[in-house]
């Protein structure tokens, strides 16, 4: 449990993945396959590679300039226990946390995971729904399609 499946490297420096300067991580393994996914690499489950959190959370301090870390992937829930210690990790530097996820909000709260719900609790900002190529538009800002949610998840659960 202390490994995560990645697809790629910890990325610096984006300022597409919301809001300011972002660290981006990848992760491995994505159920809903979208049609015209931009990350198709992402899918296999047992693809990409295998990372110690331990050594990705070192790899996060040393870019603390950033403003947040974006997990993006693939589908980040398909390793809910393995985001804990990361999403920690960058909460304590300090940085905000945006998770995309091909799952609605819904669907993730109907999940039969407790740790699912925790999750949420601990991030700022989730993208949810399906990627739908039909929906697609460049005018979207930190979504790729018009299907999609930008959902502050503070106001979100002070609401329920």
């Amino acid at each position: 449990m202390d490994k995560i499946r990645l697809s790629a490297m910890l990325q610096s420096d984006s300022v597409v993945d919301g809001e300011g300067l972002r660290c981006v991580l990848w992760t491995q393994g994505c159920p809903h396959r979208c049609v015209g996914c931009h990350n198709p690499s992402t899918h296999e489950i047992e693809g990409g590679f295998l990372k110690d959190i331990d050594e990705l959370c070192a790899e996060l301090t040393k870019i603390s300039y950033h403003d947040g870390l974006t997990i993006s992937g693939g589908e980040p829930f398909l390793q809910v226990e393995q985001l804990f210690p990361i999403i920690e990790c960058a909460k304590n530097l300090g940085m905000n946390v945006w998770v995309y996820t091909g799952y609605t909000i819904y669907e993730l709260l109907e999940m039969s995971n407790p740790r699912i719900k925790q999750l949420l609790e601990m991030i700022d900002i989730l993208v949810d729904g399906r990627f739908v190529q039909t929906l697609f538009s460049y005018d979207l800002l930190y979504c790729g399609s018009s299907n999609q949610n930008i959902i502050n998840m503070k106001e979100y659960f002070k609401g329920s």
